[in-house]
């Protein structure tokens, strides 16, 4: 199995160490800082290869370029954000297939919280590194994109096998269920989901990641299609996209 590392940054961001044991070869996904990366790599004997970038936004890739200096990494991000991004070295598109040792992801575009944004499916290793697109119970802010964009881009991941683990970057879980139960009070998945959120919390322990079915279970950015949560919302009957975009629009302003 692939090697998946969860380092804990800034406020509530994660950065992931992902290493391939046969080959060598290491990828950090999003490094909003360098010093973290720097210091796990060291701590563990790995060696950097490639740097996955999401999406722009600096506390994705703030890390970009002290890396790539003192690793020699390479930097692989979406063709889309080459002028955004600091030191692509390969722009990517839609099906591309990424190589880390004998692991392979493939890029699958989900614009919306950005233009731009990717995100990186390993099938085999049942893993999704998916940046700001989805997140656990809840999914990105429409900073670039529209709603019609991102309810596209949530279709693509939506129809992933159930078991596949979604590693997003933040960790907003326990906002993200209470926005959820307040759309959809008689989900009884949610609400066990939201008590082992905070037991969890708690803890001090992450509830990243999560799986595509428990997703499609509880989070409501998921769940347009729910009789319950539409007529909640007094959109029965009403589009997906409809119903979608109206779910953004509370959680913006929740």
């Amino acid at each position: 199995m692939l090697d998946i590392v969860q380092i804990p940054v800034l406020t509530d961001n994660y950065i992931y160490l992902l290493h391939d044991s046969v080959s060598g070869e290491t990828a950090v996904v999003d490094p909003a800082l360098a010093k973290p990366v720097l210091d796990l790599l060291e701590s563990k004997g790995w060696q950097l290869t490639y740097i996955l970038n999401t999406h722009h936004h600096w506390d994705h890739v703030g890390g970009n370029l002290e890396l790539k200096q003192k690793t020699g990494c390479k930097i692989i991000a979406a063709h889309a954000d080459s002028e955004r991004i600091p030191g692509i070295d390969r722009g990517v598109f839609e099906h591309d297939v990424i190589s880390l040792g004998e692991h392979q992801a493939i890029v699958i575009e989900t614009s919306g919280h950005t233009i731009g944004h990717i995100v990186y499916y390993f099938a085999k290793d049942e893993a999704l590194f998916c940046g700001d697109t989805l997140f656990a119970m809840g999914c990105g802010r429409l900073f670039e994109g529209t709603a019609e964009q991102m309810w596209t881009s949530l279709q693509k991941l939506k129809v992933l096998p159930p078991s596949t683990r979604v590693y997003c970057t933040h960790e907003y879980t326990q906002a993200n269920g209470r926005f959820a139960l307040s759309i959809e009070t008689d989900n009884f998945k949610l609400q066990q989901r939201i008590i082992e959120v905070a037991e969890l919390r708690s803890a001090n322990q992450s509830t990243v990641p999560s799986t595509i079915g428990e997703e499609k279970a509880t989070n409501p950015f998921f769940r347009e299609d729910s009789v319950s949560i539409q007529k909640n919302l007094g959109l029965e009957s009403q589009s997906p996209v409809l119903v979608f975009t109206e779910l953004r629009k509370r959680k913006d302003s929740f």
